[in-house]
């Protein structure tokens, strides 16, 4: 059974609703929305519209991990992420993430007000990540990923890619603790498209409740990516509805968590996937209305490709 709750910084986050993370990338290369936020106020707009749409984090990410990506400097990552944390801080009351594999960028995010830290790497990029997060109490995601962006498709090798990336989810949980980050500050994230091919990133959506088992808050990220382009012969932009049908069915297989382009498909989506599980257990959830509220805003009723 998934944990209830995810403490981050000086915060307890309920998981008993689904937490939409809404994704800023401010790149100009990232697969799907690369060069869209190009000012801190772009960024700010967005995130102010995901907001209202129902988001209950903010996730904002300055280097693209899509396969076969540049690398980019933390002096320049730096620069593009500090400031649209500062003015997210400033301007919102939501928790924000930074998507960062860099402990000299997620110190420096961490500092202008984040509060969680994203690693797709799971900390195997840079070892001083884990102390970072932990000093600063922070929360950690910890993502499955083989390589790096630039050799991760070719090691899309699984005998069970399931057991072996559960295998590999706890030891990266090891790296962690051994780092003096807290049990409850971790979440874990399968890595959807990350070293994983189309069967491969279906068949972790399908045996989830196997990575729930492992008794951490899980995290899915299947929005936009390249295996719904694959199975539905569209690009990015007309992926929305395949992303939100995932979101729903992980719900259901016990994610709780749940980072996406598309906040208010996503929302409706949930809201509909937790009323039904729901109903099929213990009637009506709680407030009885059947909407999901993520974090401190509730949906509103009006208004490449692997990575980010």
């Amino acid at each position: 059974m998934s944990p209830a709750a995810w403490m981050v910084a000086d915060r307890r986050i309920s998981l008993d609703d689904p937490l939409v993370m809404g994704i800023l990338n401010v790149t100009p290369d990232s697969f799907s929305d690369g060069g869209e936020l190009r000012t801190v106020d772009d960024a700010l707009r967005r995130g102010e519209v995901m907001a209202r749409e129902g988001a209950g984090m903010l996730d904002v990410g300055g280097e693209s991990t899509r396969p076969g990506a540049a690398a980019v400097s933390v002096e320049e990552e730096t620069r593009r992420v500090v400031p649209v944390v500062e003015a997210l801080r400033r301007e919102l009351d939501l928790p924000i993430s930074v998507d960062t594999r860099k402990a000299r960028v997620a110190r420096r995010a961490l500092e202008a007000g984040a509060v969680v830290v994203n690693d797709v790497s799971g900390l195997a990029f840079d070892s001083r990540m884990g102390a970072v997060v932990a000093g600063a109490g922070a929360g950690l995601v910890l993502m499955h990923m083989r390589g790096t962006p630039a050799d991760m498709r070719s090691r899309a090798r699984y005998d069970d890619v399931v057991d072996e990336v559960s295998r590999e989810l706890l030891q990266a949980v090891e790296r962690a603790r051994a780092a003096g980050v807290a049990y409850g500050a971790m979440v874990v994230d399968p890595g959807i498209g990350f070293a994983k091919n189309r069967s491969q990133s279906l068949s972790l959506l399908a045996e989830l409740r196997r990575l729930v088992a492992l008794g951490f808050p899980v995290m899915v990220g299947t929005s936009r990516k390249s295996f719904l382009g694959e199975l539905l012969g569209c690009p990015p932009e007309e992926r929305v509805l395949g992303s939100a049908v995932t979101c729903a069915l992980a719900w259901e297989r016990g994610a709780r968590i749940f980072r996406v382009h598309d906040v208010e498909p996503t929302v409706q989506a949930l809201t509909v996937a937790r009323a039904v599980v729901a109903a099929g257990s213990s009637g009506d959830p709680p407030g009885s209305d059947g909407v999901v509220h993520s974090g401190a805003s509730s949906p509103s009723r009006t208004d490449q490709d692997n990575s980010r």
